[in-house]
């Protein structure tokens, strides 16, 4: 990492906090492949479902068997962030849907796994480590990185997908206005990319897409 990769400020406990320059980097789909296979297979399910829903870490780590519903394909988010600065003393719980495709791998995981009341058995700390670790020499620039890109990718892989904002922004927990600032043009993909984009996320949503 050069110099110029990173800023440094100083924190309200006086001690420095290094900042990345490029917060809103994204996974195109290749590298996004390249890094999951890389993973041990053990790991993958809660990566799985990170790519496949947008959810927040503190969120995924504290998914359920039961906030599933596999007869309609959808999972219940519960433990969400509250917004103080927006006034909210409470989260605002989202249902949303998944593909059937995902849907399925779930329900394999479920019946060869018993990881206790939280589905991955993990904590938010853990998947932190294997994506540094696991993007070394995957992308050429693995400190832009963490796992709330992961989150960052999902939204821009449903804009080229041309799912509406509104539809992404109730997926995701967000208000318009953050949406815009947080996702750029889903015109950097390449057709390739579209199609391989299209392919890793199944048929979520294939009765709003438009080509």
């Amino acid at each position: 990492m050069t110099t110029t990769d990173t800023y440094t400020i100083t924190k309200a406990d006086g001690k420095p906090y290094t900042v990345r320059k490029d917060r809103n980097r994204y996974f195109y789909p290749d590298e996004w492949k390249a890094f999951y296979q890389a993973l041990k297979k053990p790991k993958r399910p809660l990566f799985d479902f990170l790519i496949n829903t947008g959810a927040r870490i503190d969120e995924a780590t504290h998914i359920r068997e039961k906030d599933f519903d596999i007869e309609r394909a959808t999972v219940r988010i519960w433990k969400v962030k509250v917004k103080a600065k927006k006034g909210e003393k409470t989260g605002k719980p989202r249902t949303i849907p998944l593909s059937s495709e995902f849907i399925e791998r779930v329900k394999k995981y479920i019946k060869d796994n018993k990881n206790g009341e939280y589905l991955w058995g993990m904590s938010n700390q853990a998947p932190y480590g294997m994506l540094k670790r696991k993007l070394k020499g995957v992308v050429e620039d693995p400190y832009n990185f963490g796992l709330h890109n992961i989150r960052k990718t999902h939204g821009m892989w449903l804009k080229a997908l041309n799912i509406p904002a509104e539809e992404i922004c109730l997926r995701l927990g967000h208000d318009f206005n953050t949406y815009l600032k947080h996702y750029g043009s889903s015109d950097v993909f390449s057709n390739q990319d579209i199609a391989k984009i299209d392919k890793m996320m199944g048929d979520l949503y294939q009765r709003r897409r438009r080509y």
